[in-house]
């Protein structure tokens, strides 16, 4: 079941995925070289919990952590710890907040320093990607008109959508119904109306969309080694088109 939530609860969700924007800012703040994944960890636990949010991803299904950090091949779920980032490195930073029983979610990816061109253009096109869905997240639309529109701007610009993991409905619970895939066809999937809330979230790889998990369980990479940018949000339908939610 989709769930159409309220204008209440929305500004809960907003209240919520705002707190994730603002942390992600403090941990995008403090990206450089020699800096540790699990030093990105505590400044995004500390900032969610000043704030008075939970951190939504620890201890979730055993995760061990308030953030995904994924390096360069890496696509989402990976585990803060002693690996320190390097210059030309892409992070990719995955975050969630649990507030007054409603959750937010959002993710960025950002280079470390002087990053190479073609991962200039990966965090370019991916993010660009993000917001071409997001343009499709509005009342009478089909669900797929969103995946369509991400895969057609990644696949014209040479780049790949993952396909093993995929965006969704969130509010009361972190992953709700519906599923929202990155690729499709369009006029396909359920009518969009007023009072959804989807995290709408593009995983794009330079290579093949294929991806492994690590023994970790976790952490998922690409299938060739390739590099990966992952940028997600939490939007609104409203009668004036999506809003998005997480925004500082």
């Amino acid at each position: 079941m989709i769930n159409i939530r309220t204008p209440q609860e929305i500004a809960k969700i907003r209240k919520s995925s705002s707190l994730v924007a603002r942390a992600l800012q403090k941990v995008r703040e403090a990206i450089r070289p020699g800096v540790t994944t699990a030093e990105l960890d505590r400044i995004a636990e500390e900032t969610i919990r000043r704030g008075g949010g939970v951190p939504a991803f620890k201890g979730y299904r055993g995760f061990p952590a308030s953030l995904c950090v994924s390096v360069n091949e890496e696509v989402v779920h990976g585990i803060p710890g002693r690996r320190r980032l390097k210059e030309g490195d892409i992070v990719s930073l995955d975050l969630g907040v649990l507030m007054d029983g409603y959750y937010g979610d959002a993710a960025i990816t950002v280079p470390v320093g002087e990053v190479s061109e073609l991962a200039k253009r990966l965090l370019q096109v991916t993010e660009e990607a993000l917001y071409r869905g997001i343009e499709k997240a509005r009342a009478g639309n089909r669900l797929f008109d969103i995946s369509h529109a991400i895969q057609r701007w990644v696949e014209a610009a040479g780049f790949s959508v993952v396909r093993d993991f995929v965006g969704h409905g969130i509010g009361r619970a972190l992953h709700e119904e519906p599923q929202v895939p990155n690729f499709g066809p369009p006029n396909q999937g359920p009518r969009l109306d007023v009072g959804m809330v989807l995290a709408i979230e593009p995983m794009v790889n330079t290579g093949t969309w294929r991806v492994r998990v690590l023994e970790n369980g976790w952490t998922v990479v690409t299938a060739d080694g390739g590099l990966s940018a992952h940028f997600e949000h939490t939007v609104a339908i409203t009668e004036g088109g999506p809003e998005i939610l997480s925004l500082p």
